[in-house]
């Protein structure tokens, strides 16, 4: 019974029926009558399910549980490896200057727009983290960021943030984006960037991420990192792992795969 298998499914990932509820856009007692058998799925809700479980939707039809399980790698996105069994192991290396760099950087380009809070803050680092490893399959910043409620958080955030404060290179200022409480932060403008540690290319995916992101509110950039692979794959509390992009959706993939 599909019911079932959903149940069995999402509890074997340690994940709350509120979490799948909201990556299909329904409310969660409409979500438990799925798992209760008393509502079928639709096609796209189907997929979307068979995308958080890491498996064909094929299999996930049919109740059975893909031979790899965790992740499942698409055909049309597998990296052609020289050594395809050799499995890819990356610890992330956190630099804190190039962390800093990055964040005064977006802060002095996008800071004051009313949409740019810290919740937002947030996702644009991770994005601009994880997106220039899937494209480059090397790090930018390299830092590492939690699994939330919200979304992904940067554990290097809260200590830089205050350091800066301290040596008054940027202002927290406490406001409201609508009817949300926002933590905002504005650079000291008397104060020179140092981005030093940042080289062309880095530059221009930046402001690529900042084109593109720098203009949604917390709630929709936080959505968009809810469908992410390494959010999805992570346990509540649990570090993302930068290897995760390679198995990203179409909606937030961002490099072209050879078709295999």
């Amino acid at each position: 019974m599909l019911a079932k298998f959903i149940q069995e499914q999402r509890k074997k990932r340690n994940l709350t029926q509120k979490f799948l509820a909201s990556v299909l856009k329904i409310s969660r007692p409409t979500y438990m009558q799925i798992e209760k058998g008393e509502r079928d799925l639709t096609i796209t809700e189907a997929k979307k399910l068979a995308e958080v479980f890491d498996m064909s939707l094929e299999n996930f039809l049919a109740g059975k549980e893909d031979a790899k399980p965790i992740i499942r790698i698409e055909d049309r996105k597998e990296m052609r490896r020289k050594d395809k069994d050799r499995i890819r192991i990356n610890i992330p290396q956190e630099k804190a200057n190039k962390f800093e760099q990055v964040l005064l950087y977006i802060l002095a380009k996008i800071g004051g727009k009313p949409n740019i809070g810290q919740t937002v803050l947030y996702k644009l680092l991770y994005f601009i983290d994880f997106d220039y490893y899937e494209k480059y399959e090397e790090q930018l910043i390299g830092a590492r960021y939690m699994k939330n409620t919200h979304g992904p958080t940067p554990v290097m955030f809260a200590k830089i943030i205050d350091r800066l404060e301290k040596e008054r290179k940027i202002e927290k200022v406490k406001s409201k984006f609508y009817k949300y409480e926002q933590t905002k932060y504005l650079v000291n403008p008397d104060m020179s960037l140092d981005l030093s540690t940042l080289s062309v290319q880095e530059f221009a995916h930046i402001d690529w991420e900042i084109d593109r992101l720098g203009d949604l509110t917390a709630t929709q950039i936080s959505a968009l990192s809810h469908i992410d692979t390494p959010w999805v794959a992570a346990g509540d509390r649990k570090p993302l792992e930068y290897e995760h992009v390679f198995y990203r959706p179409d909606e937030t993939s961002v490099r072209q795969y050879e078709e295999l």
